[in-house]
């Protein structure tokens, strides 16, 4: 019998990657008989792979001629470092969802957007069926609510201004002043509350965190028969918020 073969490697992809790190090597840009000379590579290879990297933006081709890294790279950049805070808070959000045996939730204000991060869920606790996105429900979620609690009121004017407040259950609220004087003074603040107004049978509570100057939430869902345990998550919801912002806040 022959020896174990080894994995099967890409070698269109491998020279990418050789030209990405040298184009990564000279901040004031290469022209592409300089990368192909660096890299090994046949001049044309080195010219057809450069011109996919400038389509796709990992590459950007100065008037020169020369070539410098593209805006891709930054974005993947930064998608990079949120998944590595978020590696560093998941173990937390699990051992949220196993103490209290319900579905943990991250989400964080960007870009004028309430947006879901993490969830933490389990075959025994179920996240919630997201049949309408997070980004136009706010209004009728405490992760949303909680975010909007903690906006400025220009920011929470602006939010507000661009989304609709959907009717979605019986118990949604539609009406802008009802919303405000709800989440400006919640009975459990600074926990906030979605009592069956997102989907029927489910409750949830959420509470601020950040990640440095980003706003976010932290929240779990229950089933609307639990609903007289709400006190109970609130508290521990608010010592791990605590622990949650401090990982999140870690310099990368």
């Amino acid at each position: 019998m022959g020896g174990q073969e080894g994995p099967t490697l890409i070698t269109s992809v491998q020279r990418a990657f050789r030209l990405l790190e040298a184009v990564s090597e000279h901040e004031n840009g290469a022209p592409a008989k300089q990368l192909a000379r660096e890299t090994g590579l046949p001049l044309a290879t080195a010219y057809h792979l450069l011109r996919t990297l400038v389509h796709d933006g990992y590459v950007r081709k100065l008037d020169d001629g020369g070539f410098v890294l593209g805006d891709k790279l930054d974005s993947l950049h930064t998608a990079g470092g949120t998944q590595t805070l978020l590696s560093r808070v998941r173990p937390t959000l699990a051992a949220l969802r196993d103490e209290l045996s319900s579905a943990a939730y991250l989400t964080f204000y960007e870009d004028g957007e309430i947006r879901v991060a993490e969830i933490v869920d389990g075959p025994r606790t179920p996240r919630v069926d997201l049949w309408v996105g997070f980004e136009d429900a706010g209004h009728a979620t405490a992760l949303g609510k909680s975010v909007l609690r903690e906006l400025d009121e220009d920011a929470r004017r602006d939010y507000l201004s661009r989304h609709h407040l959907a009717d979605l259950t019986p118990r949604t609220i539609t009406s802008v002043p009802e919303l405000l004087r709800r989440i400006e003074s919640p009975p459990l603040a600074p926990a906030v509350t979605d009592l069956e107004e997102y989907t029927l049978g489910t409750v949830c509570v959420a509470v601020p965190v950040y990640r440095g100057n980003t706003l976010g939430s932290l929240g779990v869902s229950l089933p609307a028969e639990r609903q007289e345990r709400i006190q109970e998550v609130r508290t521990r919801l608010l010592a791990i918020a605590s622990r949650v912002t401090r990982g999140l806040s870690l310099t990368i």
